[in-house]
């Protein structure tokens, strides 16, 4: 076989088979069977197997039922080139929060990873998205969350990704509502491989390298990984498009004035700062703040195969993960870190009055101090380890028992000023005491030193355990074919062990709170064949259910069915219907570490007729975790069609199109207190009291630990609050959307190479939003959502040459009824060129470009803090990579 025979045999099984949906369900009515990298007239020195495996469906050999299915194969992933992932995962239209952006982790405790979020269904501690690691749940991480991070997994131990985009909860349990992503390590490997990929952008430059050692006998294999990847920051001075000023194209100006120099405020007239001209100095924080963080990652993952008997076969997989992420303040309207603002009087000894009053409000920036912005960072570890016995015990029947037991330790630090000593510094009448708002360097360094000596932080350890049975085989057998049953049993048990708080970095006020839950299912899956004859064509159908009893929140049973039609060998029509839930996640529940009562001394927020002292009374939020949290639910349905020509002019096509429709309930979520219009909305009215009484503060957080105040009961000593609000997480709303899932692509080999084209997405065609219960629905697609993500791709390969362009492209949208946001495409560039081994020691030698956003795109402009919207992009991003293989 030729290499353009060999490349189109990849863009076959790969291209087209991935990442459009039709292909899958035909690709997988087969059994599955080893693919090597070794051909009949080249042997190489490193081999790779990737059997693929079936995602959605327990019975072995056959593609999931009615459901559609995207596959990513190992060649597209090695054109990717990702660094992670996720950046895996941001070329996928349906993985919504990601796609067309580099994805990007907070800088706080709420978001410090990136977590999937299939059809936007939004994620609270845990996700609507079921990510997975060949089939198996993957260890939690993050202090508020217990989503797993997809970063733990490099990209070049994997043979394929495959993305469910259905409800699967009737196989998985909780989670899989907008649908599952799994993982699926490469199989086998034998002989080593090396690569190394170096990028370069404006201000930024990254390192990707890779060991794979790996060996084969009979009966078995072993092979280890280790990744290591690391790239710079960047800030937001490093892009253009990043810009706070929006004036002079009619936008608002959101420039900060925590500045250095700063501005006074003197009988309402502000005052630059130092010379006191009328006016105010402003300052663009996105120069200093990072739009992209510094990190660093140590990847590793190893597997053992055995044979122990010609029926029984052991395997052990295991891997780790260490990442540190640093950013340079906490993010656009978050902050600096940096910020310095209060009142200053005539007893401070550095007080310039400029009317003759007698006391000023200050805005300032440490920055001279300090540096431009102070460090958030996150250090991220886990590993899993995962054993797997698997015992042929008749001829059709298969019983596999596998264990799966892994830890998390997640660190999250953001540094800040300390309030509490600016404010007391402000108040000082000494220079030794005083803070100087005017010229903070000035100040007393002893002083400056309390002042910049505050942290926000949290921490946390998470466990999974779970044991997992499964045995699947034919039942009996129909003139159709065979009748096809797997059943099983499972047991999770989850802990968390969390802390959280902030003060002086040495004498941190932290509140530990500990969380456990233990998980017993079974479940089972049926495959019928109903019919298959010359002239009506084939009719298959499954059945699959899953029952599960949780410790905490109770049981739920999901049922799914599916059916896939084949009138023809070219066509086929299938459609599932089914329900999945997500249980709240150990971070929601009442033990959450970030329950607790809240005292703001102000009421910023009130409700009509409020008398205007009121904002100066305190409110009362109880924030955090919530015992009475449901689980959240969803019944999804779909249906579709595929067309694979198998002869003729047209072989070589795939037209694929599934109609998919979801209807999200029980969301949790919180009540959104600031919105204009919250107080006149009924469905909000449990969750809130104008005027409460210590009755009902002690109803709602009773025995809850309580910040900037001693007790509730103080609270309402002297004065009483003008508001209760709980703030807790809560199920709240509701999200019904529908759309459309397409592919196209065709393949053909010419006198000039092996050629593909092809183009993917998603097309949103209905979004109803209701944030609570009883609420208005709303259309979400009228303004601020992108209806169309597709990837267009084109492929050309001659002999040891390959090459793509791939563009990702998100529709533009309105935001309001006079405004809107432009359209974002990226295009992308990637070639190989394989210089073939000789046929001893020395295998392949693989040297690549790649070039992101190879038009050098800006995202859409978007008046708002950051300036635009709609996607994310480092800019234009060379890379150069050679891979050898021994």
């Amino acid at each position: 076989m030729g290499k353009n025979a060999r490349l189109l045999g990849r863009i076959t099984s790969v291209s087209v088979y991935a990442l459009c949906a039709g292909g899958m369900a035909f690709a997988q009515d087969a059994e599955p069977g080893p693919e090597t990298v070794d051909d009949a007239d080249e042997t190489r020195t490193l081999e790779t197997v990737q059997v693929k495996a079936s995602t959605g469906t327990l019975i072995r050999g056959v593609a999931p039922t009615g459901t559609n299915t995207i596959s990513i194969g190992e060649d597209l992933i090695q054109d990717i080139a990702p660094a992670s992932s996720n950046d895996l995962l941001a070329n996928v239209p349906q993985v919504s929060n990601a796609f067309n952006t580099v994805p990007t982790p907070g800088a706080t405790i709420a978001n410090p990873f990136n977590r999937p979020n299939l059809r936007n269904l939004g994620a609270s501690g845990g996700s609507t998205t079921l990510v997975l690691l060949n089939g198996q749940r993957m260890v939690g991480s993050g202090v508020l969350q217990t989503s797993p991070d997809p970063s733990s997994i490099a990209p070049s131990v994997l043979g394929n990704v495959e993305v469910v985009l259905d409800g699967g909860s009737s196989i998985y349990g909780s989670d899989a509502i907008g649908g599952v992503i799994n993982f699926i390590p490469r199989s086998e490997v034998d002989g080593i491989e090396l690569s190394v990929r170096q990028g370069f952008g404006d201000e930024f430059d990254s390192t990707n390298a890779s060991v794979l050692a790996g060996k084969s006998w009979d009966g078995g294999n072993v092979y280890a990984a280790y990744n290591y990847n690391q790239h710079d920051d960047v800030f937001g001075r490093d892009r253009d498009y990043i810009y706070q000023d929006h004036t002079a194209r009619g936008g608002t100006d959101y420039r900060s004035v925590n500045c250095s120099p700063g501005t006074v405020i003197a009988n309402d007239i502000p005052f630059a700062l130092p010379t006191f001209t009328v006016g105010a100095n402003l300052c663009d924080e996105t120069d200093v703040l990072t739009v992209y963080p510094e990190q660093e990652d140590h990847r590793f993952f190893g597997k053992l195969t055995q044979d122990l008997s010609d029926t029984l076969t052991f395997e052990i997989s295991a891997y780790s993960s260490d990442r540190e992420t640093v950013h340079q303040g906490q993010g656009p309207g978050t902050g600096t870190g940096v910020r310095g603002q209060g009142t200053i009087t005539a007893a401070n000894p550095y007080f310039q009055s400029i009317f003759g009053e007698q006391s000023q409000t200050v805005t300032f920036s440490y920055a001279d101090v300090f540096g431009p912005a102070l460090e958030s960072g996150s250090e991220l570890s886990s590993w899993m380890v995962t054993p797997q016995l698997t015992w042929d015990f008749s001829e059709t029947w298969q019983l596999k028992l596998s264990a799966n037991y892994g830890q998390s330790d997640n660190v999250v630090r953001s540094n800040q000023i300390n309030a509490l000593a600016e404010a007391a510094a402000l108040a000082g009448t000494t220079p030794e005491t005083a803070l100087n708002p005017y010229n903070v360097s000035a100040t007393n360094p002893a002083v400056l030193a309390a002042i910049g000596d505050f942290q926000i932080y949290g921490d946390s350890q998470q466990e999974l355990l779970q044991l997992k049975s499964v045995a699947d085989g034919t039942l009996f057998s129909l003139p159709s074919g065979d009748v096809k049953l797997a059943v099983g049993a499972e047991f999770i048990e989850e802990k968390i062990d969390a802390a959280q708080g902030q003060g002086p970095r040495q004498a941190l006020d932290l509140f530990r709170a500990d969380s456990s839950r233990d998980i017993s299912s079974v479940f089972g899956e049926v495959l019928f064949p109903l019919f298959d004859n010359e002239g009506l064509g084939s009719l298959d159908a499954s059945v699959s259910a899953r029952y599960d009893s949780y410790s905490d929140v109770g049981d739920t049973t999901n049922p799914k069915v599916g059916f896939t039609y084949k009138p023809t060998s070219d066509i086929a029509v299938r459609g599932s219907w089914g329900t999945s839930f997500h249980a709240p996640s150990l971070a929601d529940t009442g033990n959450s570490v970030d329950t607790r009562i809240q005292v703001v001394p102000i009421s910023p927020y009130l409700a009509p007729g409020a008398a205007p002292t009121d904002f100066l009374r305190p409110t009362v939020v109880v924030a955090g975790g919530n015992p009475d949290l449901r689980p959240e639910e969803a019944e999804t349905y779909s249906f579709g069609v595929d067309w694979v020509p198998m002869d003729g002019a047209l072989q070589g096509l795939l037209v694929s199109l599934t109609y998919f429709n979801v209807e999200f309930t029980d969301q949790i979520a919180i009540v959104p207190v600031s919105e204009p219009g919250f107080f006149s909305t009924e469905a909000y009215e449990p969750f809130y009291t104008v005027n409460p009484t210590l009755a009902d503060a002690l109803a709602v957080g009773e025995g809850l630990r309580v910040e900037n105040a001693p007790s509730l009961e103080a609270l309402f000593f002297a004065t009483s609050p003008y508001l209760l609000v709980d703030a807790r997480r809560n199920n709240l709303g509701s999200v019904k959307t529908d759309g459309l899932d397409f592919g196209v692509r065709y393949q053909t080999e010419t006198d000039i190479g092996g050629l593909y084209a092809g183009v993917w997405g998603t097309y949103t065609l209905g979004r109803d939003v209701t944030a609570a219960q009883g609420a208005a629905t709303v259309d979400a697609l009228e303004f601020g959502v992108s209806r169309l993500q597709l990837v267009a791709d084109f492929g050309w390969s001659m002999g040891d040459f390959e090459a793509s362009l791939r563009a990702n492209h998100s529709a533009g949208y309105d935001v309001s009824a006079t405004s809107d946001v432009g359209s974002f495409t990226t295009v992308d560039l990637t070639g190989r060129w394989t210089l073939p081994g000789n046929d001893s020691w020395r295998g392949d030698t693989v040297l690549s470009l790649g070039v992101d956003n190879l038009l050098d795109e800006d995202p859409p402009y978007f008046d708002d803090i950051d300036g635009y919207a709609n996607g994310s992009t480092l800019g234009r991003v060379v890379s150069v990579g050679v891979k050898q293989t021994f």
